[in-house]
């Protein structure tokens, strides 16, 4: 079972153009009501690249200091999930989710 706001290491290949690619590390965003209930589950990306950019949430995951690619979000099948690698914390998830509202509202 998956949970919002944990962090999986997860396997983006293969990629085309300019999508985020190789196994690394993602947040799981979708709420339950879809990934309770569907194969899939929407992911952001993680990055230990300090490249600043509208949308990508500072982020501190195993000692190691990042950023979250909201800007890469995709759905993924449940099979490309990896290992779990722990969990947001309570304000950096809610930074995420502030920015996920941001990015889609009118």
């Amino acid at each position: 079972m998956v949970r919002r706001g944990e962090v999986w290491l997860a396997d983006l290949d293969p990629t085309i153009g300019a999508e985020i690619q190789k196994t690394r590390p993602c947040v799981l965003i979708s709420p339950p009501e879809m990934h309770d209930h569907l194969r899939t589950v929407l992911i952001a990306p993680m990055t230990t690249g300090n490249r600043g950019a509208p949308f990508r949430v500072p982020a501190s995951h195993a000692g190691k200091n990042g950023r979250i690619l909201l800007d890469q979000i995709r759905a993924i099948d449940k099979s490309r999930l990896i290992k779990r690698l722990g969990v947001l914390t309570p304000d950096t998830m809610a930074a995420t989710l502030d920015a996920l509202r941001a990015i889609f509202q009118d």
